[in-house]
């Protein structure tokens, strides 16, 4: 098992997956610390002042938004790769969820409807994708 883990791409999916959730982080951190400064980030923030901002308040929510259904693809992704699953639906519905969350981000951060949620509607097509796989 351990060397069909080590030969799937989906285990290098999940690595980009974890890249694309450090970028969430430090996009949401860098455009508060802009906002409220260095001095509030580097504090303990305990009188829990949040940014007022636009632009930090749409990476706070987008990042929120991410972190929802990255459980869901890390144990799908997981489950495929020890399933055996290297290529075929599973792998094009992870990538199809990893390509849709980068999409995500600068719809959400220009403010632009629909098409943003045509985005995360596509992300989940690619988690459906990843389930049918493993169950059908």
């Amino acid at each position: 098992m351990e060397m069909a883990l080590a030969a799937s791409p989906l285990t290098a999916l999940v690595g980009w997956s974890v890249l694309l959730l450090l970028f969430h982080i430090g996009l949401q951190g860098m455009t508060a610390t802009r906002e409220l400064g260095s001095a509030w980030n580097a504090g303990p923030r305990d009188d829990e002042k949040k940014p007022t901002g636009k632009i930090a308040g749409r990476a706070d929510r987008a990042s929120a938004n991410f972190r929802e259904t990255y459980p869901a693809f890390i144990g799908l992704a997981l489950s495929l790769a020890i399933s055996g699953d290297a290529s075929g639906w599973g792998l094009t519905g992870a990538w199809i969820w990893l390509v849709f969350r980068v999409i995500y981000i600068p719809l959400y951060l220009a403010g632009v409807p629909y098409i943003r949620s045509l985005a995360w509607l596509g992300s989940l097509a690619g988690l459906g994708l990843m389930v049918a796989t493993l169950v059908l």
